[in-house]
This record gives C-alpha cells, sequence and structure tokens, in this order.
C-alpha cells in the first residue's frame, strides 16, 4: 500500500470525495425545496473549488498513467524514477496545476455584469451557464474558456492515449501471461479516464454555448465518475 500506485489512488479518492461534496449536498437540499437559490458569494466559491478538485483529479490521473508507463515500459528503473520524493512531487504539480486552472477560470467570471433575471438551467455553477446570465459580450472570454478548460482537458487526454500506446506497442512481444498481467493493472485506469474525460470533452470542447443535455453529461463527471472509481479499483484489486 505504499507503492506510488496506490499513494496516487489515495490522493484520487481524496478529490473525488472532496469533488463530490462540492455539488452534491447544494443538489440533495435543493431536490427538497420549491425554490432553488445560491448566492453569489457561494456560486463563485463553487466554482473555484469544483474546478480547483476537478483539475487536480485530471492531473492525478496523468500521474497514475505515467506511473504505469514506467513500471510496464521500464521496470528495472521503476523504483528509482518513482521514489518517494519524486511522488511527492507530482502530486504538487498536480495541486499547482489544478489552482492555475481554477484562479483563471474565476478571474474570466468575476467581473462579468449580470442584469438579471439570474436563472441558471444547471444543478451547481459553472462558467457557461453565467456566461450566458452576463449582459456583456462573452465571446472573447468563451474562446479563453474553451482554451482553458476544453484544450487543457484534450491535450491532457491525448498524452494518456500516448502512454498507453506506447504501453501497448512495448507489451506487444511478451508472454501473454505477462501481456495479461500488464493489462490488468491498466484496466481500471483507462476505464475512470474514459468516464471522466467523454463527458467533459462535451461540455468544454465547444463555443460558450449552453444546452438541456449538459446537465446529464456532467452528472458523469461529477458524481457518476467518483462514484465509481472505489468501486473500478476495488474490483481490480
Amino acid at each position: 500500500f505504499h507503492s506510488p500506485m496506490y499513494f496516487f489512488l489515495n490522493y484520487l479518492s481524496l478529490a473525488d470525495l472532496c469533488y463530490t461534496s462540492t455539488v452534491m449536498p447544494k443538489l440533495m437540499s435543493d431536490l427538497l425545496k420549491k425554490r432553488k437559490t445560491i448566492s453569489y458569494n457561494n456560486c463563485m466559491t463553487q466554482l473555484f473549488i469544483l474546478h480547483f478538485l476537478g483539475g487536480i483529479e485530471i492531473f492525478i490521473l496523468t500521474g497514475m498513467a505515467y506511473d504505469r508507463y514506467v513500471a510496464i515500459c521500464k521496470p528495472l528503473h521503476y523504483a528509482v524514477i518513482m521514489n518517494k520524493q519524486t511522488c511527492n512531487m507530482i502530486i504538487i504539480a498536480c495541486c499547482t496545476g489544478g489552482l492555475i486552472h481554477a484562479a483563471g477560470l474565476c478571474l474570466l467570471t468575476i467581473f462579468l455584469l449580470f442584469c438579471g433575471p439570474n436563472e441558471m438551467d444547471h444543478y451547481f455553477c459553472d462558467v457557461y451557464p453565467l456566461l450566458k446570465l452576463a449582459c456583456t459580450d462573452t465571446y472573447r472570454i468563451g474562446v479563453l474558456v474553451t482554451v482553458n478548460s476544453g484544450l487543457i482537458a484534450l491535450v491532457i487526454f491525448v498524452i494518456l492515449m500516448v502512454s498507453y500506446f506506447m504501453i501497448f506497442y512495448t507489451i506487444r512481444a511478451y508472454p501473454a501471461e505477462c501481456r495479461t498481467k500488464a493489462l490488468s493493472t491498466c484496466s481500471s485506469h483507462i476505464t475512470v479516464v474514459v468516464l471522466f474525460f467523454v463527458p467533459a470533452f462535451f461540455i468544454y470542447i465547444r463555443p460558450a454555448t449552453t444546452f438541456p443535455e449538459d446537465k446529464v453529461f456532467a452528472l458523469f463527471y461529477t458524481i457518476i465518475a467518483p462514484l465509481f472509481n472505489p468501486l473500478i479499483y476495488t474490483l481490480r484489486n
């Protein structure tokens, strides 16, 4: 349990728990209320925390992919490369990346002017629904949001896929038993990545517009994926 894989899994579980906790309590309380409201300050706080933790989770998934790549492609150097100091530095980098991502989004939205009626067709405060409420031109801000959220997610997803391509390329010459063992360590991670990234792509890799289906897709990366992560990794173990 002190191996790098479980070290990252501990932090991923913590990020999942905190990430879901920024949405679920408010969502459950709103289901019991006829009039669903949230203050401006609470909305901005929820926006920052949600994207901060979501950014951390994405970067931790990248760190876990790097850990699997080193374990399978460079097994003799694994203990030297993935030492405790390296793991700690990766987690610090994940937190820093999440902070920069969330701070950038908040700076883009905090100066928007809202003229009312401030009714949001969503169950949590997110960037695109806020841009829809603004009474100023939000085209440039929408482009910056797409770059900050969608493009970064796409680049990280491509990096993840390249790392797995290199893993599959490396194990092609292994015996069948070794290939099965190597793939079993990656299958749970790939499942979690797909559950998290595919709905996020639908939301953020597009112009700053909103659709009624956004709430359904947002359920996957805010509630369903964090809920299934422990189950997926437990079944794998």
